[in-house]
């Protein structure tokens, strides 16, 4: 099963960062479902604001405003031509255990445990877009998982879907006996 946190648990992390490229990174991770090897290699390309697309290869995913906001407000920080997170010296994209160290920092300020890592980002976006009853094809394509099962492991009853269901069967089953 994997970890999963609470939207109010990552926002609390992500807000913790204090390096702005880094917590950029992490929201982004946060708000698009991505591994952190996905984000930091992501190029200034892959942004289309006109479109508000996120492109990977033949694949165009949607991104949302504040997101691109966001991504703007990173890049202002380094203007770098090639690369949305880019390194120190420009050289290069930023290598994942930069952030992660820094995600590590934040985790530890804000007290959570050590199962909570940036792939945890990634499981908490599927499993709220799974509450928000978004349908699971559609999770699948945003985490760009190539078999349904790879997605449905996100199925597991959080405690929102748990509540929510608990209220359906009792509406529907209400006075059945």
């Amino acid at each position: 099963m994997p970890d999963v946190r609470s939207d109010e648990d990552c926002r609390r992390l992500i807000s913790a960062i204090y390096h702005s490229v880094y917590r950029g990174c992490f929201a982004l991770m946060y708000a698009c479902g991505l591994r952190i090897s996905e984000t930091v290699e992501l190029p200034v390309s892959a942004a289309d604001s006109k479109h508000m697309l996120r492109r990977k290869m033949q694949q165009a995913l949607p991104l949302s405003e504040p997101v691109l906001a966001m991504l703007r407000e990173v890049w202002k920080i380094h203007r770098n031509p090639k690369w949305l997170f880019a390194d120190r010296k420009g050289a290069s994209h930023l290598p994942r255990s930069t952030p992660r160290i820094a995600f590590n920092a934040a985790r530890t300020t804000c007290g959570f445990n050590e199962d909570f890592t940036p792939h945890t980002l990634r499981h908490s976006f599927a499993t709220l877009l799974l509450e928000k009853s978004i349908n699971i094809r559609v999770v699948q394509i945003l985490l760009e998982h190539s078999s349904l099962r790879s997605t449905e492991v996100y199925t597991h009853l959080s405690e929102p879907l748990r509540r929510d269901l608990r209220q359906l069967l009792g509406d529907f089953f209400a006075g059945l006996f």
